[in-house]
């Protein structure tokens, strides 16, 4: 394999693959909301944060960690202001402490904290602005979590971002093809990846196990495993998943490590994984190189279609996995470069071609299910790839290449179900049971 595409592949995965506490939207929200205290150097008497409409979405439904059951913006950006640890980026919350919980309340209690909806900016956006006295400070954050684009204090600039560096879709996502990944998974140095993919398993687990252990929303781990006797590999990696997020969608507040900025997709990638090895007693380095695999699938699945949108990122990140586990799969059955090619090729056809459709209300509690029912449907595109079934070109969204397949299910998720997005936003403005 090229030295340059390799080296890109292994930047891919240390950049996407890291820990974050809570659903990523809030989390992004307290971030910017603690860099902003940074800068201002005292508490705030006013805050405003404005954000995109897929922030919104994926923050109006979801507990945030560390405030004792509360959803929204405002208490996350307070934990934020209050406690939050702007270095430790996705991981802002872990130092925040029960009496820096009730401050936050407090101030929210005072109304120091308003949030607004901004119109014409990327679908992942958000804006916090800090004011004290005379003093006043805004951090920007644009299309993805960590991406910190702007920072004022008093009016001066003190960073800005050139335009090269917002940019999302870059030079190395397009180097991204399922030849090429199959390729670099094969020929991958598994100890140069060993901690980052470890500690990506190890933190999903756990978080996986607390959902079956504990009651997280829905619980629906729970019930898919029912009295959790002689269940198959199959239902335990779906309900293994959905238990991740049963917990993290409902406030727990153990970390989870991200792919494609999503606690939600980490999982669903990485945690059937984790059960299909265990269950097939599969070596470290081989479970390296699928996970490998299907975390660079589902980047270069999502690429097409960024990073928030109407389309569930539930699809992209379990027909990942479900082609990690064919590649465990097809080493232990002794199946050849080409065979593997083609049956990777037809899950991906199978799966994004049945459910990639399945619509992005928001991040909540139903998030579950829709990992489980997304992991089902992958398995079942395996087990037709593998039968030699596959959904034929000309039939519906099918191309005659799985890279142009790809292309037209993102250019659907992306571009076709924008106004899909804008009706679910409105939707869930209007659904207040609160009032």
């Amino acid at each position: 394999m090229d030295t340059k595409v390799y080296d890109c592949f292994v930047e891919i995965l240390r950049e996407e693959l890291i820990p974050a506490m809570g659903c990523t939207e809030p989390i992004a929200i307290a971030y910017a909301a603690a860099k902003a205290r940074e800068l201002l150097g005292r508490e705030p008497e006013h805050v405003l944060v404005r954000c995109s409409g897929n922030v919104v979405k994926n923050v109006k439904g979801v507990i945030v960690p560390k405030s004792e059951g509360m959803r929204g913006i405002e208490i996350a950006a307070l934990l934020g202001i209050v406690g939050g640890n702007a270095s430790d980026t996705l991981d802002v919350l872990e130092g925040v402490t029960h009496a820096d919980t009730l401050h936050a309340k407090e101030l929210l209690r005072k109304g120091i904290c308003r949030s607004e909806l901004a119109e014409g900016v990327a679908n992942l956006y958000l804006e916090c602005t800090l004011e004290a006295g005379s003093d006043r400070c805004l951090v920007e954050i644009t299309r993805y979590h960590t991406n910190i684009t702007r920072m004022e204090r008093n009016g001066e600039i003190l960073f800005e971002a050139t335009e090269e560096k917002e940019t999302e879709n870059d030079g190395r996502k397009a180097e991204l093809s399922v030849r090429r990944i199959l390729e670099f998974a094969d020929e991958m140095d598994p100890a140069e990846l060993r901690d980052l993919l470890l500690r990506q398993t190890e933190c999903n687990s756990a978080i996986a196990a607390e959902g079956l252990r504990g009651d997280w929303g829905a619980s629906v781990g729970k019930t898919i495993l029912g009295n959790g006797m002689n269940v198959p590999v199959d239902i335990r990696a779906a309900a293994t998943a959905a238990a991740g997020s049963d917990a993290r969608m409902n406030g727990c507040a153990l970390p989870v490590v991200i792919n494609s900025g999503s606690g939600n997709q980490g999982m669903a990638i990485s945690i059937p994984i984790e059960v299909y090895a265990e269950e097939w007693n599969v070596a470290e380095e081989r479970k390296l190189r699928a996970l490998a695999l299907a975390n660079l699938l589902s980047v270069h699945q999502k690429k097409y279609i960024g990073s928030l949108s109407a389309y569930c990122g539930a699809v992209s990140a379990a027909t990942a996995s479900a082609c990690g586990i064919a590649y465990l799969y097809c080493a232990e059955h002794g199946i050849g470069a080409d065979e593997r090619y083609r049956i990777l090729s037809g899950i991906i056809t199978n799966a994004i071609c049945t459910i990639g459709g399945m619509v992005c209300d928001g991040a909540k509690s139903s998030c579950a299910a829709k990992i489980a029912a997304a992991v089902r449907t992958a398995l079942l595109a395996f087990d037709m790839s593998l039968a030699g079934r596959t959904f034929q070109p000309g039939e519906g969204l099918v191309f005659g290449d799985v890279e142009e397949t790809i292309a037209a299910i993102g250019r659907m998720g992306r571009e076709g179900m924008r106004e899909t997005d804008v009706s679910v936003l409105n939707l869930m403005l209007a659904n207040n049971p609160e009032q």
